[in-house]
């Protein structure tokens, strides 16, 4: 691992400008998953300033969806085994990544997500998506947090690992959001099964709300998420920096059950798996990408790529 300090250098060095400092938002510590930006109950968020200006040719982005079927991706849902698509709910159709409920009667609290095949450490991810149609049919009043509720799952361990009967994949959630009447930021951080440090506190909470605005209705939304290891954390909504955080370790609840051998409380979150959420809200996908910072710095090499921030010797060719 490198240090904190080399860290905050090779951010620089991305041209990603550093957080301004700590901003408050109304309330206190918030430990339900109802995040709305307008109920008492929240953590404090970054007023960071700047956004990535990495400059990458449009090639070397992975495309984590490839606008036609849902090859490289393995769904996981609870009380099911992996693989299984449960009613077909993530499903590719007219070029779009989507999740869909209109095959289903009612929910269990079978909550969904879908993994890329492959795990990564440092990176710059982003989706676009919008939300669309109405929850699924038959959700509980207990469900209300989940209308228009979907996530980015970030450094989650092995898919495999997940029991049968798990409900969410201990990871960094980048919480989006869509409004419906009030005020209700996107890209917050929720933290199934696990903690981080805002401002150099230890953060316990659940979830913590952004600084973004809110997006009411169908509209085309694109968030980055910035993931340096366990370093550094950035959600990134229209160009700007919402929220930001470092050292993602597993700790805490809000995922259950889970294989204690896996679930090691303190252990630094370098790295892991990709998912989307199916939490009960329709949403497509039209863009899933990712721009690898892990490779080769050696200039003499052709890999070589001047905006990577940790080295990996054997991909210098």
């Amino acid at each position: 691992m490198i240090s904190r300090r080399t860290g905050a250098a090779l951010l620089l060095a991305c041209g990603v400008t550093a957080a301004a400092g700590i901003q408050a938002v109304p309330g206190g510590p918030n430990t339900g998953r109802d995040i709305d930006g307008t109920a008492a109950g929240r953590q404090a968020a970054p007023a960071a300033q700047g956004a990535p200006a990495i400059k990458a040719d449009p090639a070397d982005w992975i495309q984590l969806f490839n606008g036609k079927d849902l090859k490289d991706w393995t769904p996981k849902f609870a009380h099911h085994d992996l693989g299984v698509n449960v009613n077909d709910t993530f499903r590719v159709e007219d070029g779009l990544f989507k999740v869909r409920y209109d095959k289903w009667s009612g929910f269990k609290d079978e909550f969904g997500h879908i993994f890329y095949r492959d795990p990564f450490s440092y990176y710059l991810l982003a989706a676009e998506y919008r939300f669309v149609e109405e929850q699924v049919k038959g959700a509980p009043a207990g469900l209300a947090w989940a209308i228009r509720n979907n996530g980015l799952m970030l450094h989650a361990p092995d898919p495999k690992t997940m029991l049968k009967d798990q409900d969410f994949p201990i990871s960094i959630e980048v919480q989006l959001l869509g409004g419906f009447g009030k005020p209700r930021s996107t890209a917050n951080l929720c933290t199934p099964g696990t903690n981080v440090v805002i401002g150099g506190k230890f953060v316990t909470a659940h979830c913590t709300n952004s600084k973004s605005k809110t997006y009411e209705g169908d509209q085309w939304v694109r968030v980055e998420v910035l993931m340096l290891g366990d370093e550094v954390v950035r959600h990134i909504v229209d160009g700007e920096v919402v929220l930001e955080y470092s050292r993602p370790q597993i700790g805490g609840a809000q995922v259950s059950p889970v294989d204690p051998k896996v679930k090691v409380d303190g252990t630094p979150l370098t790295g892991g798996y990709i998912s989307l959420q199916a939490e009960t809200a329709p949403i497509d996908f039209r863009k899933v990408e990712l721009l690898n910072l892990e490779g080769c710095m050696d200039p003499k090499f052709p890999s070589y790529r001047p905006y990577y921030v940790k080295p990996k010797a054997s991909a210098c060719k």
